[in-house]
């Protein structure tokens, strides 16, 4: 069964190479919260061997001699320019598996094997002409070969041109290819595996794949073991159409700057709740407790130091926005304490679970339910609409001077009216 995997290339520098043609050929790097590192390179940053969480303080004076660009992160771009690109692929294949914000994995079962290298061309020339964003294809038996494939695809091996078939080759020349690749490159085979994979002489994927799958199990496990079957074309990892639903939320930020007051650090929470609250709904899910965090930088041991939770157990599971708020607000209440100096604060939903199968309480009012879910659908069509942050709570405040610095954002191009694009 022929699997592909199309992975987006570079996929936040070239999200933000749609909207500016001009940083086409241009090193450029895209930043983590608060500018912090490099999170995105370029094909051109990664030639001058900046590597991926390089801080950017350490490379500015790199950028200034290469002309390197640094842009700060735009989730909310790429989040929905990755809908687009998914979107796209669903028309491949009855079967698709979004993997990760920038690949996924195609069923390729049923179509005919000497026309599967046209077919990855034509899902690259589809994707880049939809979108602008331009993908690789790795065709295979097994997702982890589809992996390798993509790989291959992307270094331009085994005569690709942005699509890698290993269908087309027979065991000898997928030997050869094989022998040359370090073990590491396999999907799955961390560092600390790969260290103890080369003690046992075992350093290319040649090495693994012809490794006796059962030794490797009793000296790993039985993920590696099923990764050296499916290096040898055994499929053992299951095309997954629907992802298991979330067991728990997490939303947390640092701050642009140490927070001491009461007032912006419940600002913080109740912004982050906010946006738990709507991930909680689009999976259509409940949740029975919430935890608020705060803490201060251990990376200046000078200061003194305090990292508080609390979990507050709600009277009911809810999806509610102003209930979960309300509940953050009082665990902040009680971990709050003056005098020191925070650079971080999140919340965390727990206890999640299909909304519906909850069980009622004897003193539950029907209407007010109805009340909260038709606010909470208005409010989520309002923000799809007209773009998220359009109608917020005002708990979460309206300044927000302690919200994360990311002075090199380009503009919401696809999800902002104020933001689209003008051509001129």
């Amino acid at each position: 069964m022929p699997i592909a995997l199309v992975d987006c290339n570079n996929f936040y520098v070239s999200c933000e190479r749609v909207f500016n043609p001009r940083l086409e050929g241009v090193p450029v790097v895209v930043l983590s919260n608060n500018d912090g590192c490099a999170v995105a390179r370029s094909g051109e940053v990664k030639a001058l061997g900046i590597k991926m969480g390089e801080p950017w303080f350490k490379m500015k004076e790199m950028a200034q001699r290469h002309g390197i660009i640094a842009l700060s992160s735009n989730y909310t771009l790429y989040g929905d320019m990755s809908a687009r690109v998914m979107s796209i692929l669903s028309n491949f294949s009855p079967k698709q598996e979004i993997y990760s914000i920038d690949e996924c994995f195609l069923d390729l079962d049923g179509f005919d094997p000497n026309t599967l290298m046209d077919y990855g061309q034509k899902i690259r020339h589809t994707v880049r002409q939809g979108t602008g964003i331009p993908v690789c294809v790795g065709i295979a038996a097994t997702k982890t070969l589809a992996k390798l494939a993509n790989h291959c695809a992307k270094k331009g091996f085994a005569g690709s041109d942005g699509v890698c078939d290993f269908g087309r080759l027979n065991d000898q020349q997928l030997s050869i290819l094989f022998s040359s690749m370090g073990v590491g490159e396999v999907w799955g085979i961390g560092r600390r595996i790969t260290a103890k994979l080369q003690q046992l002489n075992i350093k290319t994927i040649e090495d693994l794949r012809r490794a006796n799958p059962e030794y490797i199990r009793q000296q790993f496990s039985i993920v590696v073991e099923r990764t050296v079957k499916e290096l040898n074309g055994i499929s053992c990892i299951e095309l997954e159409e629907a992802g298991e639903p979330r067991q728990q939320i997490m939303v947390s930020r640092s701050f642009s700057h140490p927070v001491t007051s009461f007032q912006e650090l419940s600002e913080s929470v109740a912004s982050y709740t906010t946006t738990a609250a709507e991930k909680l709904r689009k999976d259509r899910s409940l949740v029975a407790s919430i935890c608020v965090f705060i803490h201060t930088n251990n990376f200046k041991p000078e200061e003194p130091q305090y990292s508080p939770s609390m979990v507050v157990p709600l009277t009911n599971p809810t999806d509610d926005t102003l209930k979960l708020i309300r509940a953050a607000t009082e665990g902040l209440k009680r971990i709050y304490r003056q005098d020191y100096r925070y650079k971080k604060s999140g919340v965390l939903l727990m206890g999640l679970h299909p909304k519906g199968i909850q069980q009622g309480s004897l003193f539950d009012d029907p209407a007010n339910q109805a009340k909260s879910d038709d606010l909470m659908k208005v409010m989520d069509a309002i923000n799809i609409k007209m773009g998220k942050g359009s109608v917020s709570i005002a708990a979460g405040g309206v300044q927000k001077d302690w919200s994360m610095k990311r002075e090199k954002k380009t503009p919401n191009y696809t999800s902002n009216w104020k933001e689209l694009p003008v051509a001129g």
